[in-house]
């Protein structure tokens, strides 16, 4: 099968921006990714960063819902430390009965510990003890979700689901409960993100048949992923299939390769890694795999060496040989998720990039025994 693209919408808007002019650029995105054929489309959830700041992506997907046709949306990821699992499951319930289906569900135990701090988490760096919360709040949201009695009192959070009071005559409706279960029963389908080489996030996506997400942190580490996932999914009784795993990288597309790399130096991508992202990765390490596969020092990896090295820019021709030879190198992946940036003041590089990257690329970039079956 050939590759799918989606779009990751984190969103890396300038400070500055308005909550307004975000929500618009959200929506936009939203409507010209289903316009042009993006199969999906992942909302961070992000209520500390000043360049990440959506706390509610649930609003976007909302108002983009009835402006799109076939875009599936997910929250990427829905913060699970941080909200109440009993409401969470019946938002998300009564999203996905909205979008009739073209909704999944990002999870994550959250990256920002100012962000956990805000919501009552004073240990917010603790990631064991909250992936234990994550625990506890799958456990509810999916319980809540059957709509069958029961009462719980957790380590963390106490919820329950009641008994249905008996009908007082044949027309009487007034005893039903709302049903806030996923658009067509059951329990929307999971994902999850991982960036570090020895992610867990891979582990348990893996154990439970989620959805996995490969943040782009180089080659060892995307092939790890891979195989984290795969031994957990099969010992798990399941069987693992490329074209689920997505992988959030940086792209751009133009007519040309020096068009494209001007574009990137020059525009919103340059602007947003030299300012934000670059001094980022240096503080946490995660320079360290992009700089191992080129073989430098991770000091003297600058947006230059990311253009040309680590993003996939260039023409049509260019990207398809670029992920190609990716794929080659880790076996492939479905979907490639682009990491969206902040070009409401002119979208029309940007739009056309991504229309570029669905009708030009992508059908050319097939998974490696797609390709040999061909």
């Amino acid at each position: 099968m050939a590759m799918e693209t989606g779009l990751i919408f984190h969103p890396y808007m300038r400070p500055g921006r308005t909550a307004r002019q975000t929500f618009e650029w959200g929506v936009q995105s939203a409507v010209h990714c289903d316009k042009i054929g993006f199969s999906s489309m992942m909302i961070s959830e992000h209520a500390s960063q000043i360049w990440e700041n959506i706390p509610n992506p649930e609003l976007i997907m909302a108002a983009a819902a009835l402006q799109t046709t076939n875009i599936k949306f997910a929250p990427m990821a829905h913060i699970l430390p941080h909200q109440h699992p009993a409401k969470l499951a019946m938002m998300v319930g009564w999203l996905s009965q909205i979008l009739e289906g073209r909704y999944f569900m990002g999870i994550g135990a959250g990256a920002y510990p100012l962000a956990s701090y805000i919501h009552g988490i004073k240990n917010g760096q603790d990631t064991a003890f909250l992936n234990e919360m994550v625990r506890e709040s799958l456990f509810i949201m999916e319980k809540i979700w059957k709509r069958e009695p029961f009462f719980y009192e957790g380590k963390f959070w106490s919820a329950g689901f009641p008994e249905e009071e008996p009908a007082q005559t044949e027309e009487d409706e007034q005893h039903m409960l709302a049903n806030y279960a996923p658009y067509g029963g059951g329990f929307p389908e999971f994902a999850v993100t991982g960036f570090s080489y020895n992610s867990p996030s891979m582990k348990l996506a893996g154990e439970r048949n989620f959805k996995p997400v490969s943040i782009f942190s180089g080659i060892d580490a995307l092939k790890k992923h891979w195989e984290t996932y795969s031994e957990a999914n099969i010992k798990a009784g399941f069987t693992p299939d490329r074209q689920r795993h997505a992988v959030s990288q940086t792209v751009f597309c133009a007519d040309t390769d020096a068009e494209a790399k001007r574009l990137v130096m020059e525009g919103p991508i340059g602007y947003c890694f030299e300012r934000y992202l670059i001094p980022i990765w240096r503080r946490f390490g995660m320079m360290d795999g992009f700089a191992k596969d080129a073989g430098i020092d991770p000091l003297d990896a600058d947006l230059e060496f990311l253009v040309d090295n680590v993003f996939v820019v260039g023409s049509p021709d260019t990207i398809v040989d670029k992920l190609n030879t990716l794929f080659a190198k880790c076996g492939g992946w479905g979907t490639l998720q682009v990491e969206a940036h902040d070009y409401y003041d002119d979208p029309s590089p940007w739009f056309n990039s991504l229309e570029l990257l669905a009708k030009e690329v992508a059908p050319r970039v097939k998974l490696p025994e797609a390709m040999a079956a061909a």
